[in-house]
């Protein structure tokens, strides 16, 4: 068997909160919920299993998510209609816009427990043939 991640624990100061907030963004469904965790599921089957914990026990994190150029529109115009401060890169100098990386493009935003999340429609490095 080859090995996959099959889910990664997110913790947030809401589960419902950052699990609605990330599945609502990206056009994605909560897929479970069990315990302490709120799972929203990705195309290529793994689970994000958002966590509530005390906030000050958060560590931000960066999570990175490769989607197609329509995801990106779509998630794009949603940042935009919810006044979602975002920005080009991730030192956040370049706000309210995209960057256009490795021929695709890119836009880096805060959850709201204070992750970094990023989209890009290109990985870094470019397509390989």
């Amino acid at each position: 068997m080859s090995v996959e991640l099959n889910h990664t624990i997110v913790h947030a100061r809401d589960n419902r909160e950052s699990a609605e907030f990330f599945a609502n963004l990206l056009d994605l469904e909560i897929t479970g919920e069990w315990g302490p965790f709120v799972a929203v599921g990705l195309s290529n089957g793994v689970t994000l299993d958002f966590a509530t914990i005390p906030a000050d026990k958060i560590t931000p994190q960066h999570y990175a998510f490769l989607v197609s150029e329509e995801e990106f529109d779509a998630a794009y115009a949603r940042i935009e209609q919810r006044d979602i401060e975002h920005y080009a890169d991730p030192q956040q100098k370049q706000p309210g816009t995209i960057n256009h990386n490795d021929g695709g493009r890119g836009v880096y935003f805060m959850d709201p427990a204070g992750h970094a999340m990023e989209l890009i429609t290109v990985p870094y490095g470019g397509w390989t043939s």
